[in-house]
């Protein structure tokens, strides 16, 4: 893949976990070379790499399109995830040195401060404190199989964000889980960093599921935006 076309998959990529576009909303290539600056043909290798990945659906007819998911598919997805996550996050305890943990710490402090009741929330800056803890656990268990496996499922999860709505007691959870895994790898423990990544990933996808079978759940105290940005 060329220069340009790592850029543009980057940047897109990048765009539809932020949720730039809705699931559903079409990709044109001369709209999207216009947004990333690039020409069509990056766009069009971005576009199928992106379909590889999951987060677009190619179609002859109805050309490029945000991927939609169904109940089932997002069941299959945490399922994959609950069976891999856990595993990661426990390998990469005792890769991490101390100022590596710190800066995880840091990320979780971050994000409770953007995400706390009562102040000027920025779920756009969690999404993104969100992915780089996550990312860096995931990266520190050492197997590129898994970090490949991984990044695909939980770009998928995460970009359905704008349909979901955690209830105020979810996101409390999803943000005191990031503390104690902090505090579990600092501990040197990998029993307890895979389980709290297991309740982290159930609390998630009771969120999420929740409200794709009851819009209405958690929409008379929260925004839009808080969504699978914790999950």
């Amino acid at each position: 893949m060329s220069q340009a076309s790592q850029r543009a998959t980057d940047l897109l990529r990048a765009k539809i976990l932020e949720g730039r576009w809705k699931p559903g909303d079409r990709l044109a290539e001369v709209e999207l070379a216009e947004i990333l600056e690039v020409s069509r043909t990056p766009v069009r290798e971005a576009l199928s790499r992106l379909a590889v990945e999951g987060l677009v659906e190619m179609s002859p007819n109805k050309g490029a399109r945000v991927a939609t998911w169904s109940e089932a598919r997002l069941n299959e997805i945490f399922d994959l995830r609950l069976l891999l996550e856990p595993v990661a996050t426990g390998k990469a305890v005792g890769r991490l040195n101390d100022d590596e943990i710190d800066e995880l710490e840091e990320l979780a402090v971050r994000m409770h401060e953007h995400g706390r009741p009562g102040g000027d929330r920025d779920f756009s800056e969690i999404a993104r404190l969100n992915r780089k803890f996550h990312a860096t656990l995931i990266e520190k268990a050492e197997s590129l199989q898994l970090e490949a496996t991984l990044t695909s499922v939980r770009h998928i999860s995460l970009a359905t964000r704008n349909y979901q709505h955690f209830t105020e007691d979810s996101l409390s959870r999803s943000l005191s889980h990031h503390f104690e895994i902090v505090a579990a790898v600092r501990a040197g423990n990998s029993d307890w960093v895979e389980a709290v990544m297991r309740c982290h990933l159930h609390n998630a996808r009771t969120a999420m599921l929740g409200a794709m079978s009851n819009p209405t759940i958690g929409t008379d105290n929260t925004r839009d935006g808080i969504g699978a940005i914790l999950a």
